[in-house]
């Protein structure tokens, strides 16, 4: 029997890709993870989840890492109802993750309110025959999603460091970062624009926008 967890890491950050993991193994082989200390990575220090990430790929059988890049999202986003549409893109790209792994059983970190909602857009989409659990915090409660979220958030890191070590230091990438809007301002201050890694339909940065807008209309 053939397992499978996957997760997200990034969805809510204003900057920077949304990266989803999927991580499988033989049923038989679940306890490794637990053995290994594997949690739900926002438990785990960064140094932590990076060893953890190296030992998970190890010991998988099988594991995908796709990334969706701020302008795909956007494309999304603008056609309609974001929360809506950003759940319909996460399960298109969930069931390409669980197509590539092919578990037998797969546990999914549901993104949708409605959990069943959620499994139903993944199922629909997918060509074979799999068992799906999607739940809240599955991160939390299943070693295995604990694995792919510890892939996810160790891939999206490495983009966001790629980024800073660019473009200077702009925090964590989420809006309750005040780093990040900082870096959003100096962005329209400089350029006029946001850059290709910033998510420009996400609400925080079209407030920061129309912010600096008003406040020249009211200089002219």
């Amino acid at each position: 029997m053939l397992i499978a967890g996957v997760d997200d890491a990034g969805r809510g950050s204003v900057i920077g890709p949304l990266v989803i993991a999927g991580v499988s193994m033989k049923e038989q082989n679940l306890p490794e993870l637990s053995k290994l200390g594997v949690k739900d990575s926002k438990l785990l220090s960064p140094r932590r989840r990076e060893n953890l990430a190296i030992e998970i790929k190890r010991i998988a059988q099988k594991y995908s890492v796709m990334k969706l890049l701020p302008k795909e999202i956007d494309i999304v986003v603008q056609r309609g109802r974001k929360l809506h549409k950003l759940n319909r893109l996460e399960a298109q790209t969930m069931a390409k993750v669980l197509e590539t792994l092919k578990p037998d059983i797969a546990y999914i970190d549901a993104s949708d309110v409605l959990e069943e909602r959620f499994k139903e857009h993944i199922m629909e989409l997918l060509s074979f025959k799999v068992e799906i659990i999607s739940e809240h915090k599955a991160d939390r409660n299943y070693p295995i999603v604990s694995a792919a979220s510890i892939i996810a958030k160790v891939e999206r890191d490495k983009e966001i460091a790629e980024l800073t070590n660019k473009y200077g230091d702009f925090g964590c990438g989420y809006p309750t970062d005040p780093k990040t809007i900082g870096f959003l301002q100096q962005c329209l201050e400089k350029f006029d624009e946001y850059p290709d890694f910033v998510r420009k339909s996400w609400k925080p940065a079209r407030r920061v926008k129309s912010e600096k807008n008003s406040l020249q209309r009211k200089l002219i």
